[in-house]
């Protein structure tokens, strides 16, 4: 069976598609041989690749493939780290930078209909800590926060046929409070947008592509206890008023903010109650074995009583924002971290972190963007450099997106920031003297570093714990924050620190550290096999201890 088959673009959607998972020809070092075979999209460190082992520096792949008959050919790459070349019948098609987000090449002149010959080059230097590569180790062997890293294609290959004139861009944003949505198609010539609510059309516009603003006749909100979603359907017509092109997709109506030291959704104070996931599986890593099991993961964490995540040191695969999105379920979205600072890892974060904002700010399900975390391969820096650059990420996501909150350094050292959030893995006890007071939450939250870095300071900000607990069970291996003996003392001491942070007190949600054990890390509700270490249905009424005033 193909690996991962599915769609692999959800809120861009097309009937006709081509997918290039499966086997290729694969091989290591500066001088291509092709000596291996690999299953596509899994990196090769992973065992589902059918390679299983680190491969060095610079990767290759080859394959033969059919284009589909079309006037324009779209190639596709979901994600491949780091930097790729690509080429198709030995032309140049494309060069990309950046390990998590897509990029795509028009094909169209180089492709015939058979016998096309793709290559695809990908380097990622395992020493580079200037690298935007989150939680992937840049030594042989994993330890400590850290796991085996990504080489290369890790991400859904595909060909979309288009015709000549065609949509080349969607962008929907809603207005809760108008019962509307505001859009921009980019495309030439008359465009129909229709939206549909539980398959009765709610809204209709038509004019030219550009910017537009849609009224609804019902406004219904998206929430994580009732993810109402619209369909919508876009099409493009020519000169002679038939159907040149058509994209389907989908929009929630909902408004996020951050006012009077609280988060609201929808215009009520929300309390989040979220949970670290780390974004590796077992036998894929960074890639999901299959759709099944990044709907699982979802599923889970809802079992357990949380209503988001905070998806740590990775741009997610679009797949699993589409089920939170369908399944109501909040996301952090946080941009990985390089390790080492330099003028060129601050350019290479900033150029990654603007395409995935940009890909993936229309999902309902993201309610916050969180630029940095805990100064990663920013310490030693001088304060002002650290700021400056904090500041200037801080705006430019407000740029690419004034409607979501930006934490600008999750767990301390902040700078502009519109959530004050905190990592505290201190015991219950010492959780509860803290979280009483603003005063003293902002005195000793984030352990040996200051809540806010030199010059900036609390400004009524919402706070949250957001990495605390870690709770890992005598005698499993590997390590965790805090030990307990058994299952029965994991759930008093899991008790006693959401407690902690509900009873009365600034703290307006957290993030508890965390969904599943990843490689040595053991601190997980799940085992790296997504198996339950306790029961859900006893986790979830302490998940969910409401908030005391």
């Amino acid at each position: 069976m193909e690996p991962r088959p599915e769609y692999p673009r959800p809120r861009l959607r097309r009937s006709a598609w081509v997918s290039l998972n499966g086997e290729w020809e694969f091989g290591a070092g500066d001088t291509p041989t092709f000596d291996r075979r690999i299953l596509v999209p899994f990196c090769p460190e992973s065992e589902l690749s059918g390679v299983g082992e680190p491969p060095g520096d610079v990767v290759w792949y080859r394959r033969r493939f059919e284009a589909p008959q079309a006037e324009c050919v779209q190639l596709h790459f979901g994600a491949v780290d780091y930097r790729a070349t690509v080429w198709v019948n030995d032309v140049e098609v494309a060069r990309h930078e950046g390990g998590h987000t897509p990029f795509s090449a028009d094909i169209s002149t180089v492709s015939r209909a058979r016998d096309n010959l793709l290559v695809v080059r990908a380097e990622d230097p395992l020493a580079d800590q200037t690298i935007p590569r989150g939680k992937q180790y840049w030594k042989e062997i994993p330890e400590t926060i850290f796991y085996t890293p990504t080489t290369g294609i890790w991400q859904t290959v595909w060909l979309e046929p288009l015709p000549a004139r065609h949509i080349k861009s969607l962008r929907v944003r809603p207005d809760l409070d108008a019962g509307a949505i505001e859009f921009d198609v980019d495309g030439e010539g008359r465009i129909e947008l229709v939206a549909t609510l539980d398959h009765e059309v709610v809204g209709r516009w038509a004019g030219l592509a550009g910017r537009g603003r849609m009224r609804l006749d019902s406004g219904v909100p998206w929430h994580p206890d009732s993810p109402r979603l619209y369909d919508l359907q876009v099409r493009l017509f020519d000169q002679d008023g038939h159907e040149s092109d058509r994209l389907d997709s989908y929009f929630g109506l909902r408004k996020v903010e951050t006012k009077n030291g609280r988060f609201w959704l929808n215009g009520e104070p929300y309390v989040q109650r979220l949970v670290l996931d780390q974004g590796y599986f077992p036998g894929g890593l960074l890639t999901a074995p299959s759709d099944a099991a990044l709907r699982r993961d979802i599923e889970l964490a809802r079992a357990f009583g949380f209503n988001g995540a905070r998806k740590h040191q990775k741009i997610e695969d679009p797949r699993w924002l589409y089920w939170a999105d369908q399944l109501g379920f909040l996301v952090w979205s946080e941009m990985p971290s390089f390790h080492k600072h330099s003028a060129e890892a601050e350019r290479r974060l900033e150029f990654e972190w603007r395409e995935g904002v940009l890909r993936d700010r229309d999902h309902p399900s993201v309610v916050a963007w969180v630029v940095a975390n805990e100064s990663f391969g920013l310490e030693g820096v001088e304060p002002s450099a650290r700021a400056s650059f904090l500041v200037r990420m801080y705006g430019l996501t407000h740029v690419l997106d004034p409607t979501r909150p930006v934490v600008s350094n999750d767990g301390w050292e902040h700078a502009l920031t519109d959530l004050c959030t905190i990592h505290d893995y201190s015991p219950p006890a010492d959780l509860s003297r803290r979280y009483r007071r603003v005063e003293t939450a902002l005195e000793q939250g984030g352990g040996d570093h200051p809540v806010y870095g030199p010059g900036f300071g609390y400004r009524g900000e919402p706070i949250m714990v957001t990495e605390f607990g870690g709770l890992r069970i005598a005698g499993s291996g590997g390590w965790g924050w805090l030990e307990v003996a058994d299952e029965d003392q994991f759930l008093r001491e899991y008790r006693l620190l959401i407690d902690a942070l509900m009873e009365p007190g600034p703290v307006e949600g957290f993030c508890y550290t965390q969904l599943a054990d990843v490689e040595q890390e053991r601190n997980g509700l799940l085992t790296f096999e997504r198996e339950p270490k306790l029961r859900p249905d006893l986790i979830r009424p302490l998940t969910q201890i409401p908030k005391s005033r």
